[in-house]
Formats: C-alpha cells, sequence, structure tokens
C-alpha cells in the first residue's frame, strides 16, 4: 500500500512537470485548440514579367516649334503620349529609340538633331525606363553632344545603351522583378570613305570616340557579329539572365526587312538573345519568332516611328505615320534559368498632327479599343486617317499579333 502511494506520487510529480515544461496544447494544434496543416514549402512559381518597347522618337523642327510654350519660354512634350502612356506604364520595363541629341545650345530638327532637354523628361513620365541610343543621328553633335545626351538622360533617372561613356560596359543589366535582364544595342555604321574609313552619317568619327560606339559594318558583318556574340556572352557571365538586342538597321522606308536584317536576327537568336527589337526604316515591318533548340525568340524588325514630321504632308508617305508598342509576355522560372512561354503582340499607334489656336498638335494615338473617341481625333477629324493606319498595320503584321481588345 506504501509502495502503491509512492509510486501514484511520483506519476503525479512527472505529469505536473511535463505539464509545466511542454506547451498546453498539442503538436498540430495553434493557441486556440484548432488544428493546423503541417508547414510545407511553396512550389516555385514562375515570375512573369512583360516588356514593351517602341521605336523611333524623333524631333523635327516643326515639332520643336509647336511644343515651346511662349508664356514660360519652355518646351513641354508631355501632351505628346498623354494616350499611350497608360500602356507604357504598365509595361515591368519600356524601351524606346532616342533618335535626337542633348547637346545643349541651338535646337536643330533635320539633319543635325538636337532636341529641348524636356523631351527627356517626358519620356520619363510617359513610363519609359531605357533609351536607346545606338542609332545614326546620336553622333549629329560629336562626341560631347553624345555624351552630354547620356547625362541629361540619366539625370531622368532612365538608363542608357548603345553609345557609353568611358569605362563603362556596351550592355546593361536591370534587376526587373528579382530578374536580372541584360539590353544591349548595336547600330550600323552608314557608309565608308573609299572603302576604308568608316562613318556615321557620312560624318568621320574621331579615334576617341569609336570605343564608346556600339556600331557593325555591313562590309564587316562577320567580324562585327562576333562583337555581338562576345556582347551577348558577356552580359550573361555578367549576370544576365534575359537578353534583349536592339538594332538600329535596314533601309529607309522599306516595308519589309532586307537579307541582312534577318541574317543578323537569325544569328542573335543563336546567340543567346531571348528578345529583338528594332528600328531605322521609319515604317513598320514585320514580326517573325525564330525558332532556336526549342527557343522562340520574337524579332520586331522595324516598330517604325513613335513620333516624327514624317508623314502624308510631308513625305507623301503615310506608312511613316505608323509604328507600334511592341509588347512581350514572359514567363521565366529562376530556378531552372528558363523562359518557359513567349507571348507576343502589338498596339498599334498613329500620328495625328493638326492645328488649334494656330498652333500645331502632335499626339500618339493607340488603335485600340473604341479610339474614334479619342479626344485628338475629335478634335482633328482625322479618324478615317487612323482608321485606315490601323487597316495597313493589320494587313502587314497579320491580325494573330494585335492585341485583343480589353
Amino acid at each position: 500500500m506504501y509502495k502503491n502511494k509512492i509510486i501514484i506520487l511520483t506519476a503525479l510529480v512527472v505529469v505536473v512537470g511535463l505539464l509545466i515544461i511542454l506547451p498546453p496544447f498539442l503538436p498540430g494544434e495553434n493557441e486556440s485548440g484548432q488544428v493546423t496543416a503541417p508547414t510545407l514549402d511553396e512550389p516555385e512559381k514562375a515570375v512573369l514579367l512583360e516588356i514593351c518597347s517602341v521605336g523611333d522618337i524623333m524631333v523635327h523642327k516643326p515639332q520643336i516649334q509647336a511644343q515651346y510654350d511662349s508664356d514660360s519660354k519652355t518646351y513641354n512634350f508631355d501632351n505628346n503620349f498623354e494616350y499611350i502612356k497608360e500602356y507604357i506604364k504598365q509595361s515591368d520595363l519600356a524601351l524606346c529609340n532616342l533618335e535626337t541629341t542633348f547637346a545643349g545650345g541651338k535646337y536643330t530638327g533635320y539633319p543635325v538633331f538636337n532636341a529641348p532637354e524636356s523631351l527627356a523628361t517626358a519620356l520619363k513620365k510617359a513610363g519609359f525606363d531605357v533609351a536607346i541610343t545606338a542609332n545614326n543621328h546620336i553622333m549629329d553633335k560629336g562626341l560631347s553632344g553624345m555624351k552630354r545626351t547620356l547625362e541629361i538622360v540619366r539625370g531622368e533617372g532612365m538608363y542608357t545603351v548603345g553609345t557609353h561613356l568611358d569605362g563603362e560596359k556596351e550592355y546593361i543589366i536591370l534587376d526587373v522583378k528579382g530578374v536580372k535582364i541584360g539590353v544591349i544595342a548595336y547600330f550600323y555604321e552608314t557608309s565608308t570613305i573609299d572603302g576604308t574609313i568608316p562613318t556615321i552619317n557620312g560624318n568621320v568619327i574621331s579615334k576617341e570616340a569609336w570605343p564608346l560606339l556600339c556600331t557593325f559594318n555591313y562590309y564587316t558583318l562577320e567580324d562585327d557579329l562576333l562583337k555581338i556574340e562576345q556582347s551577348i556572352k558577356d552580359a550573361r557571365t555578367d549576370g544576365a539572365e534575359i537578353v534583349i538586342c536592339y538594332f538600329h538597321w535596314g533601309e529607309e522606308y522599306q516595308r519589309s526587312p532586307n537579307e541582312y536584317q534577318q541574317y543578323i536576327a537569325h544569328n542573335t537568336a543563336a546567340y543567346g538573345a531571348d528578345i529583338i527589337f528594332a528600328s531605322h526604316p521609319h515604317v513598320l515591318q514585320g514580326i517573325e519568332i525564330i525558332t532556336h533548340e526549342e527557343r522562340k525568340v520574337p524579332v520586331f524588325y522595324s516598330m517604325g516611328n513613335f513620333i516624327s514630321n514624317q508623314r502624308t504632308e510631308t513625305l507623301n508617305n503615310r506608312y511613316t505615320e505608323q509604328g507600334m508598342i511592341a509588347n512581350v509576355k514572359l514567363e521565366f522560372m529562376k530556378s531552372t534559368g528558363q523562359i518557359l512561354s513567349v507571348e507576343t503582340s502589338v498596339i498599334p499607334t498613329w500620328v495625328d498632327k493638326y492645328k488649334k489656336n494656330g498652333k500645331d498638335i502632335y499626339t500618339i494615338i493607340p488603335l485600340y479599343g473604341d479610339f474614334s473617341k479619342n479626344p485628338s481625333l475629335v478634335e482633328s477629324g482625322h479618324y478615317p486617317r487612323a482608321e485606315q493606319a490601323l487597316a495597313d498595320i493589320k494587313a502587314l503584321l497579320g491580325e494573330e499579333y494585335i492585341k485583343a481588345e480589353k
């Protein structure tokens, strides 16, 4: 009997001790007594990336005059992008080709482009992240003009690629939603004096400037393709998980890519580029999806003019009024470094120009949804021209690429 009491007392002491040590709820329960599920690692989800790009942003003399406010004695380009900025801002990364300089001094249009710096402000406000400076007008105001252009654009919080400052790399790498995206841009040397001296727009470039320009020459294309390949390799080595290439190439006003463009595009896809955007012809050209080793690489051979004064009234060419917002939607799996899916679409655009109170007004019209109610088209009465532009773009690209309405 005595032993039994000792055993019972010992058991009670052990139980009380356990209650003191252990939490007052069972494994699998929370403090309120509710049963909780065991914790499991969440499966990895692909990162959804939306990337957009546009073609040539040019500023001819009539545009400079149109954007001048005589009251404040300043230039403002915000209204040019009023109707397209919502589509630019919804992208995770937005690129544009800046085909002018910000060299300071007197503002000029063609053939020596030098625009008011406030254009850079307007581009940033419209949602652009990267300004491509790889084009045949970036050296219009010489090396100092090129360098100042980079400083002005970067001062607005945008990145630049295609030309660079001393000591910088020829590519940039951006962190977009945790994914490292490399951007590379090259432009063609426009002519060669006696077949030996490369030039840009016929202008001889100093030895000091050449290392700062990402160029290729059709006469030395095989060697220059090796430069492009090396740039892609270097960007990958530097951590780029996705690589975008932007080319300034082709023949002006030709609505089909030439053999050089196609050759460069297919080689660039083989080198590892994931997306290829391009400009220079000032008119739209077709889209191709290049398949390389099960990778699908969209190529936009020419995105046309996003804004300029090239149009029916000046060139008798309505196609120079037409452009696009090129969209690429990717699913990227970080653990494997694979792009799981690629979706390609465009929002067609058209540049409206009309007079109001004796002053020219320029606006980029997205040809999307019921654009007949666009305030600019209502004011100008140019809806039939915009409608014709959409028909032209659909006929050229194929309706399968035109972004479906909301």
